[in-house]
């Protein structure tokens, strides 16, 4: 149960109140179902932190009671530091009746983000195109308003050139437009209006397999210069990816440089204290051996506390950018999502953002050598040493435009 209070700034100022207690209603929110994760859905918003996105403008965006809130600064907008182009995207808002927000679409960096991109509407006071419209493009189907101090929900469905847009669960608009195919999105402040976001994720759309669960058909194995003494064997046991012993990698035939890529992992161990070690390789060099970036696969913390991975940590870019959080179980499959864009490298556990980097270095052959790697190269996965033991599953990418 919430409600909102009034404060002397602006009229209506946005504050979650949780009347069963503040902490238990947090915990609800801004969380994935274990439908949602194995679906391949990902949080944009943790619920307590704005890491994984950038500050544009002059806004004072804070996270309140399991919220993104703004009531304070000049315009500007808040947005993601991973862009998407096919996707579902769902949220919820809330505002006063004369409230005026958006939430953006596929928009690139900078001051006009409705331009580069598309703006949803969250304001009823515009003549052309009020809420549930999309500025200086569609006018909702529908007439719909704003709720004051009402929690309200939009979802997005972006596809190719088609934008399907539903407000509470209704239909209100149907737009064909190719003025943008990817981009950021983001959540806007105009100056005196407050607004607040939660529960903020999205669905990538188009991934596509690249293991057929059946055989290692599109792979291929990558040894060490020296021979190993424990050489890893590479299988597959129902519909699963199996390897043991190490070290080796596996590598795939196909070439990617951008890309969405989702997968299923269960590190296997039956030593209370041994968690495996391995890791997702991208961008290396064909027939390299443990080239590229590595996204760490490894559930180890210290002290008890997720918040402290051992040796980079689950989801961690090797090298340069721990996880912030252990989310992956050994003996259990989580499905782990990397993002790649350039120099901007992203990822998720169970739906949860982990690691949000830039390469700062200079273009180069790679990571390893404090050099970006930006061309294109196989996905790999590592066999570590002699107890490895790993299961992979439902591997699938799409290549995205740089």
């Amino acid at each position: 149960m919430e409600r909102a209070v009034k404060s002397s700034y602006g009229g209506m100022r946005l504050i979650l109140v949780a009347l069963l207690g503040v902490a238990s209603l947090s915990a609800q929110l801004n969380t994935l179902s274990a439908k949602e994760i194995s679906d391949g859905w990902l949080s944009l918003f943790d619920g307590e932190t704005l890491f994984g996105w950038t500050v544009e403008g002059g806004a004072k965006w804070r996270v309140e009671t399991g919220t993104i809130v703004a009531d304070a600064g000049a315009y500007g907008w808040l947005r993601t530091n991973t862009q998407f182009g096919d996707y579902v995207l769902k949220l919820e808002f809330q505002t006063a009746a004369d409230g005026n927000s958006g939430v953006f679409l596929r928009s690139a960096r900078g001051k006009d983000p409705h331009a580069t991109g598309y703006e949803l509407q969250i304001y009823d006071g515009h003549p052309k195109f009020p809420t549930g419209s999309i500025l200086d493009a569609e006018r909702t189907e529908k007439k719909v308003k704003i709720h004051p101090e009402k929690w309200q929900s939009y979802e997005v469905f972006h596809l190719g050139r088609r934008c399907l847009v539903k407000l509470d669960g209704k239909k209100v608009l149907d737009l064909t437009d190719g003025k943008s195919s990817n981009g950021f999105i983001g959540l806007q402040f105009n100056p005196k209006k407050p607004i607040a976001f939660r529960n903020i994720k999205v669905k990538p759309l188009g991934l596509a397999p690249i293991f057929n669960e059946k055989n290692l058909n599109g792979w291929q194995e990558v040894k060490p210069l020296k021979p190993p003494t424990n050489p890893p064997v590479w299988s597959v046991k129902k519909g699963q990816l199996h390897v043991e012993q190490g070290p080796g990698q596996l590598e795939t035939k196909g070439l990617y440089d951008d890309f969405i890529l989702q997968l299923d992992v269960r590190a296997n161990s039956k030593e209370p204290n041994f968690h495996p070690n391995s890791g997702v390789f991208l961008r290396g060099t064909v027939g390299g051996y443990w080239t590229g970036y590595e996204i760490q696969v490894r559930n180890e913390f210290s002290d008890g506390d997720r918040a402290k991975p051992v040796d980079i940590g689950t989801g961690g870019v090797y090298f340069h950018q721990p996880a912030r959080r252990v989310v992956g179980t050994d003996n259990q499959f989580y499905t782990k999502t990397i993002v790649a864009q350039g120099r901007h490298l992203s990822t998720w556990i169970n739906g949860y953002p982990v690691a949000d980097w830039d390469d700062p270095h200079p273009e180069g052959t790679g990571p390893r050598n404090k050099q970006a790697l930006l061309k294109a190269g196989p996905i790999s996965l590592q066999a570590h040493d002699p107890k490895t033991n790993l299961d992979f599953t439902n591997i699938r990418i799409r290549s995205l435009p740089r």
